[in-house]
Formats: C-alpha cells, sequence, structure tokens
C-alpha cells in the first residue's frame, strides 16, 4: 500500500523556527514531526511512501534517504512552484496506480489509518476524507456529513457567525486514481477548494469518517509547544526517544546527569546530554541531543533543540531555543520567547515575553531585549577576544572553526611560509590543533609542531627561527571548559588587531587561498626546542648569585606544560624548591578549583617556611605570589613588586605599564631613578610595549600577574618571570617579604556599568567634555589626574560595558568618585537610550 505525504510547506506561523529547516523537519519528541508520520503509516502496513516536497526539499532527502533507514520505501516527488494540496499529489500521479493515502507530514497525530482505510473500502468510495470533532474550529476546514456518511458542505476557516459543525477537514484522505481526472497536470489545485467541490458538483460521493485518536495541527509556536506537553502526558500514542529512568523522565543513550540536579518529570533529555550541578529541569521540558545544561541553569515548560549550550545560572522558561544556540551566564527568557538556530546570547542578557530572535543574529551580553530581532543582527560577536580567539570546547569552537580560521590565518601569508604550532595537553586542544594544522597545510602553508608545549616555548621558537608565525590551542585557564587559540606574529607577540581583522573578514567571505595538490603545505616536528628555550631562559639569569642566595620557595605548576620545562631549570639554579602539582593533567585542571589550589600553596609556604611561594597558571604565562606569612599577594601588588626590584636592579630601567597603574608603582620606580611608560590595558597594547619596534624596556608589567621581559620574549612568560624574580632578589640581597613591607598602600578600586555598543561612543565623549581643566590622558579611554586620585574610564572591547577604576589618598574620597562616575554613565545610557527609542 502507498501513501503520498505532503511535505512542501514553508511554515511560515512557525519563524523563525522554520526560517532555516522545513516545517516537517522541526523536532517533536527529539525527531521529526516527518518521521512520527512515517512510523505512523508504518505501524499501518503502509510499505511505500512519496513525499513531496519544495521548501528546503534537501534537508528532507538528506535525512530519509530512500527509507531503508526506517524500514520503509521512500520517493520524493519535487515541485519547482507551488501546485495547493492536490496539485502536489497530482504531481506524481504516475506512481499512483491504485488505492492510496494522502497526509500532511506537519502534523502530530495517531489517528487509526487502519480503520480509515478499511471504512474507504468497504463503500467503494472514490475518495474518504478523515474528519475530527475540534472544540475550536475556525483554523480549519469544516465538513458537514449526511445521515449515509458522504459530505454534504466544505467551508474553509470560517468565522463563528459561519460555524456549523465541530468537524473539521484532517487533510487525511483515502483516494483511488479515478480523482487525478479532475485534476489538470501542472495546475495548483486545493483538494477541499477545487477538486471536492468539482466531484460533488458531478454527484460523485465523498465518503468521510470522523476518526477517534489524537490529531493536531502543529502551525503555530504555541501549538509546537502543546504538542510536546500532550506527548509528556501521553494524549498522543507516541513512542518516546529513550528509556524511563524514573516516572516521566526519560534519558537518551549516553546521557550524563551531575547527581545534585533536580529533574522534574515528565521530561525528555535526548541523547549525549549534559546536565551539569545543581541544574534544574523542570515539567514539560524537552532537551535536544547533544545539549549542555550547566550548573545552576533552571529550563522549564521549554523546548531545547539539538546542540544547544545553556550557561551557569541561566533561567529558561516556557521558551523554544532553535538548534546550535549558545546561550552564555545568567540568560534569562519569559514565556513566548523563540530562538531561531545558530543564536548566541550573551552574558545576562534578558529576553521578555515573545520575543522571537531569527536564526544567525546575537543578543549582547547584559542586552534587555523588548522586541523581536528579525533582520539586524543587533552587534555581531567579534571572532578575537582580548587573548586570541575564546570560546566553549565543541560548542563555540569546533573543529570546522578551528580549519577556517587556520585558512584565513594562511592565506594572508605568503605560500610556503612556516607556522609553528603547540597545544597544552587536553583533548580538546589536541583536536582544535590537528584541525588548525589541516587547514594551514590546505592553504599552501608549512606547519612547525611542537606538539605538547608552553606558549612562551612557541614564542621563542617563532622569534628564533624562521616561521612567520605560530597558532597556540590551551584551555583557558579562568574557565577549563573553554579553549584559546592564540595567534602570534613573526617577532612572537600576539597578533595585532588589524592582523586579526584581516583574519576575520576572510573568515566571513571564505576567502581562502585555493592551491594545487603538488603545493599543500608541509608538516614536521622540530627537534630539542624546549632545551633551547630553557638554556635560553637560563642564560637569563644570574646563576651564580641564586646560588649562593639558596632560596627556599615552592612552586605549583598547576598541573601545567610547564611542568615538563620548568623543573630542569630549577634544578640548576640550586636551592631548596618544593614543587606541586609537578605534572600536566586536564582532568586535574578541569577539577580542580583555583582558590582552594592557593589556599594550598600558601598553607605550604607556612608550614615549609619557604621565603615565598609562586602559582605559575596552566599554560605556563601568568603568576601568582604568596608571601612568606601565607599571603596572596593581589596583581597590583606583583606589578610594583617586580617594578621596583628592576629599577633598584638598574637605576635606567625603561618600565611599560598600562595606564590606570598603582601611585605606590609610580613612586616606587621613580625614586630609584628608573622612567616609566604608559600604554594600554589590553594584552595587544601591553605586548606592542614589548615589541621590536619599542626598543629599550625591561620590563613590561600588566596588573594581573603578567609579565614580559623584552630582552628575552615579547610575551608573557610565567616561567621568565620566576627566574628573574630569583634574580633581582639575589643581585639587590633584598628578601620578598622585605620588598613586601615597603609598598604603599594600594587602593585601586573597580566597577563597570552596563553600555550598549551603540552608546559606549555617547558616553565617552559626553564625559571627556565634562573634565573641564582637569589633566588628561587619552592613551586608553578616558585618565584624569588630580593630586590626591585619579580615575580611569575605558571601554570594554568585547563586553558591552565600560569600566571605571579608581584611586585616591582617601578611601571615602575614592568611593564617592567612583560613584560619582557610575552615575553619570548610567544617566547618560539611558538619555542615549531614550533618544534613540524616540
Amino acid at each position: 500500500m502507498k501513501a503520498v505525504i505532503m511535505a512542501g510547506g514553508e511554515g511560515t506561523r512557525l519563524r523563525p523556527l522554520t526560517a532555516t529547516a522545513p516545517k516537517p523537519m522541526l523536532p517533536i519528541g527529539n525527531a521529526p514531526m516527518l518521521e512520527h508520520i512515517i512510523t505512523l503509516l508504518k505501524k499501518h502496513g503502509f510499505d511505500e511512501v512519496i513525499i513531496t516536497v519544495a521548501f528546503m526539499a534537501n534537508a528532507i532527502r538528506t535525512y530519509f534517504g530512500d527509507g531503508s533507514e526506517f524500514g520503509i520505501r521512500i520517493s520524493y516527488s519535487n515541485e519547482d512552484s507551488p501546485l495547493g494540496t492536490a496539485g502536489s499529489v497530482g504531481n506524481c500521479r504516475e506512481l499512483l496506480e491504485s488505492t492510496f493515502m494522502v497526509i500532511s507530514g506537519d502534523v502530530l497525530t495517531d489517528i487509526d489509518l487502519g480503520a480509515l482505510l478499511e471504512f474507504h473500502q468497504s463503500n467503494k468510495a472514490t475518495a474518504t476524507i478523515g474528519l475530527k470533532s475540534m472544540e475550536n474550529p475556525l483554523e480549519f476546514g469544516i465538513v458537514t456529513t449526511n445521515d449515509d456518511g458522504t459530505v454534504g458542505r466544505f467551508l474553509e476557516k470560517p468565522t463563528w457567525g459561519q460555524v456549523f459543525s465541530d468537524t473539521i477537514n484532517t487533510g487525511i484522505y483515502v483516494l483511488e486514481p479515478e480523482i487525478f481526472s479532475y485534476m489538470p497536470v501542472g495546475k495548483a489545485l486545493d483538494f477541499s477548494q477545487d477538486v471536492f467541490p468539482r466531484l460533488l458538483e458531478d454527484s460523485i460521493p465523498i465518503h468521510a469518517m470522523v476518526c477517534e485518536g489524537y490529531w493536531e495541527d502543529v502551525g503555530t509556536l504555541e501549538a509546537y509547544l502543546n504538542a510536546h506537553k500532550d506527548i509528556l502526558d501521553h494524549r498522543v500514542d507516541l513512542e518516546i526517544l529513550g528509556f524511563m529512568v524514573d516516572k516521566g523522565v526519560y534519558f537518551g543513550d549516553g546521557t550524563e546527569v551531575h547527581p545534585t540536579a533536580l529533574l522534574e518529570g515528565p521530561i525528555i533529555i535526548g541523547d549525549n546530554c549534559r546536565i551539569g550541578p545543581e541544574a534544574k529541569i523542570r515539567p514539560y521540558s524537552v532537551i535536544g541531543s547533544n545539549s549542555r545544561i550547566s550548573k545552576h541553569a533552571e529550563v522549564d515548560r521549554s523546548v531545547i533543540h539539538e546542540n544547544v549550550y545553556i550557561g551557569e545560572g541561566s533561567i529558561i522558561r516556557g521558551t523554544i531555543v532553535g538548534k546550535s544556540c549558545d546561550l552564555r551566564r545568567s540568560v534569562h527568557t519569559e514565556d513566548g520567547v523563540v530562538l531561531g538556530s545558530d543564536c548566541y546570547v550573551g552574558d545576562g542578557a534578558q529576553l521578555f515575553s515573545k520575543v522571537k530572535i531569527y536564526p544567525s543574529k546575537t543578543v549582547q551580553s547584559g542586552a534587555t531585549v523588548l522586541t523581536s530581532i528579525v533582520w539586524e543582527s543587533k552587534g555581531t560577536r567579534s571572532v578575537f577576544s582580548s587573548n586570541g580567539v575564546s570560546g566553549i570546547a565543541n560548542v563555540d569552537i569546533g573543529p570546522e572553526l578551528a580549519l577556517r580560521l587556520a585558512m584565513a590565518f594562511g592565506s594572508n601569508l605568503k605560500p610556503g611560509a612556516r607556522i609553528s604550532t603547540a597545544r597544552d595537553s587536553s583533548r580538546a586542544a589536541r583536536m582544535l590543533k590537528r584541525a588548525l594544522m589541516v587547514g594551514l597545510n590546505a592553504v599552501g602553508i608549512d606547519v612547525a609542531d611542537l606538539e605538547v608545549a608552553p606558549i612562551p616555548a612557541l614564542r621563542f621558537h617563532v622569534r628564533n627561527t624562521s616561521s612567520k608565525g605560530g597558532l597556540a590551542v590551551v584551555l583557558d585557564p579562568d574557565d577549563p571548559e573553554s579553549v584559546v587559540i592564540r595567534f602570534i606574529d613573526e617577532n612572537g607577540i600576539d597578533l595585532d588587531e588589524a592582523s586579526q581583522r584581516k583574519i576575520e573578514r576572510g573568515l566571513a567571505r571564505e576567502d581562502f587561498r585555493n592551491v594545487l595538490a603538488s603545493e599543500l603545505g608541509e608538516l614536521d616536528f622540530p627537534a630539542r626546542n624546549t632545551e633551547f628555550y630553557a638554556q635560553s631562559l637560563l642564560e637569563q639569569a644570574e646563576i651564580g648569585r641564586i646560588r649562593d642566595r639558596n632560596f627556599k620557595f615552592v612552586v605549583d605548576y598547576g598541573f601545567g606544560v610547564s611542568s615538563h620545562i620548568f623543573p630542569s631549570v630549577l634544578s640548576k639554579l640550586g636551592g631548596d624548591v618544593l614543587g606541586i602539582n609537578p605534572f600536566s593533567s586536564t582532568k586535574r585542571i578541569v577539577e580542580s578549583d583555583q582558590s582552594a589550589n592557593m589556599s594550598r600553596l600558601s598553607e605550604l609556604v607556612v608550614t615549609s617556611r619557604s621565603e615565598f611561594g609562586i602559582g605559575i597558571d596552566s599554560v605556563g604565562e601568568k603568576i601568582i605570589l604568596v608571601d612568606n606569612t601565607g599571603r596572596i599577594l593581589s596583581g597590583f601588588e606583583s606589578q610594583v613588586i617586580f617594578c621596583r626590584l628592576i629599577a633598584e636592579a638598574n637605576p635606567s630601567a625603561q618600565i611599560s605599564v598600562p595606564i590606570g597603574s598603582p601611585k605606590a608603582l609610580r613612586n616606587a620606580v621613580t625614586r630609584f631613578g628608573g622612567t616609566l611608560h604608559f600604554t594600554k590595558r589590553s594584552t595587544s597594547g601591553l605586548m606592542e610595549a614589548a615589541s621590536p619596534a619599542t626598543r629599550g624596556r625591561d620590563l613590561v608589567a600588566g596588573v594581573e600577574g603578567n609579565f614580559i621581559f623584552p630582552n628575552f620574549l615579547p610575551g608573557y612568560d610565567g616561567c621568565a618571570a620566576l627566574v628573574q624574580l630569583l634574580s633581582l632578589l639575589a643581585v639587590t640581597n633584598r628578601t620578598l617579604a622585605e620588598v613586601v613591607g615597603e609598598i604603599e598602600p594600594i587602593r585601586v578600586i573597580h566597577d563597570s556599568v552596563i553600555t550598549p555598543w551603540e552608546s559606549k561612543g555617547i558616553v565617552m565623549r559626553i564625559l571627556l567634555d565634562g573634565i573641564g581643566d582637569q589633566e588628561t590622558t587619552l592613551i586608553d579611554g578616558i585618565y584624569a589626574e588630580t593630586n590626591s586620585s585619579w580615575y580611569l574610564v575605558a571601554p570594554d572591547p568585547v563586553e558591552p560595558i565600560t569600566h571605571i577604576w579608581v584611586e585616591s589618598d582617601s578611601e571615602i574620597e575614592g568611593v564617592s568618585i567612583l560613584s560619582s562616575l557610575r552615575e553619570r554613565i548610567a544617566v547618560i545610557v539611558n538619555d542615549s537610550s531614550g533618544l534613540r527609542l524616540r
């Protein structure tokens, strides 16, 4: 027995979900609507179906193929132009030589199709219509029947004044081939409006049967949500994918749920999902396959499609989230919100009731969205952040993006150029680095792979070989669920913003170089690079003086790749060194808590009576210092310590620091005759100050434990920072405790104000206009200073916020300045928002 499934509709009322997928392919209970129809037909003995396709036909063909995977034969009939319900069936008349059934591919039903077929055959009918009683028939075609079960009258989508029956046309028909004589070839026709009325005019009876069971035209977003509720309430006889682990709680294969997560049935969680600690999945929620619900997140009465990421602390209520969406931390959505596929919603964004976000749109962090986003992008995310390209592994950054990034990067270099690559020990980094290497080779770039190596060792290799740049993939030290791809230029520093924009343009345009097979890049593995790096590092040290001092300290390697190199360096410097976490382990990085690790380091410094402790981050770039009392020093304090020691060891020292560094630093450097140069606060700004173009710098000191020693490497290096600290303490014959004790009080305070992208320029202009006679510096934002205080206001380059830093001799005055600036910015933002709305 054959059936025709009509699957050519666009489903305009279901947009934005149908903007990137045909309506029959929308998932219901984690399987396409059309798949449920095929399953129903197979259950009732149909062994062959013809699917009529038009809108996004390839999505249907690709999924179902020839039907062998579903135990049924499938063929397709394509509509080049819309032919209507009857016209599309008539288009495949050559395949329909006997009784056949017609059914829509975008409904949810469990009607007994066998009973309808039997009714048709017993009446020897030409056409039989399946009817259904509905409480609200306004959206459907109404049908009345005569006493003998034949159709008396049709009325399509009536008003209440025209309602004369509650039985509606389900669009399920059993037909004989004779029907085609009423259907001219190639003409657009509708069954209810064109074909069936002509049969009645010719006195050919149309039989109708009121069917028992469930039937729902999933034609609106509200109906789409309700259909899922009906499935979970078992109002429709439909097989739920997965297995029941508790009453009303269904899991797919490979799904993992944290023991502290709360699951309240009825719910469905698809294959290979991850539900985080203390997450809450409330009743009537459906989670698509390969989705991740982070800790403390809550999903309530919502349908989440496949490959979706819900960030920590987000609350998703009464919402439909399309496939491959990325919702970050503390996102709130209200009832009726719908997100199309591939949308990004930033931290803290709020989406109000019935807002629709169309596919591939970006909602800024902290945004409040009151109206739908259809055409405009609302501020497309930059691919590059402050430290490279970063994002959640296999959510934001997968192998496809890595491949395309590398092709865009390599296409800006001459064919045959050489790029060095490195990674940490994580599986995510290994996977992505392989994709990067393939992308580089594909555009004719040779690759020198250092395999597992710290980022400073990669910089060293690039700077001291013929490499034209480098790529490193590492876990984000601040978020081990995320990875960072670092782009390095031929001088060993992070790629500048102009070069980043070239890569972004190439990525957006897919403007990649094509090369012949003979011109593909090569891959090699340089030997002994880490040995050369370690030897060069030792050449920068005052080895004799360090040995004479016989330092005693504790080093926390943070389970990072520095543990592969640095123990051998320290062994040549003498002293008594206690190393903790001295091996690379992705699992331990992911599971460990940074504050707990620092507390342990602090305790060990005290109990071992060491002079100090130092923690090196997992990628080998930044450090945290602990004094002999176990106190963890702030980034500002570490910055002052290094600047003071450099100036004391070398009175003519040239030091670069970011604008907005504490007064204590300036006083310490000038006291010993050193010279300070101010630079931008960003990573690119600091590294620019250390580049070969800026010669003569002895130190570039950031405020987050990030130090650059340009005479060795023009990039952050935690291992070099420790070696230099030992050298400086030995040369000045000081202890860290003495230097810490002489630091002046640091009273820098910080806050931020949410500032939409379109308001950032207005905020800075109005603030600058209102400064008056105050001395200002515009290196990075607005820096203003008086005798007793300074403040810095700077827009964030990545997030929609404005930063404020203040330092004053008086704590009360500092808080007052900060509050005043915060209020002024908030007023400007509100005023500019009002102007835009007007």
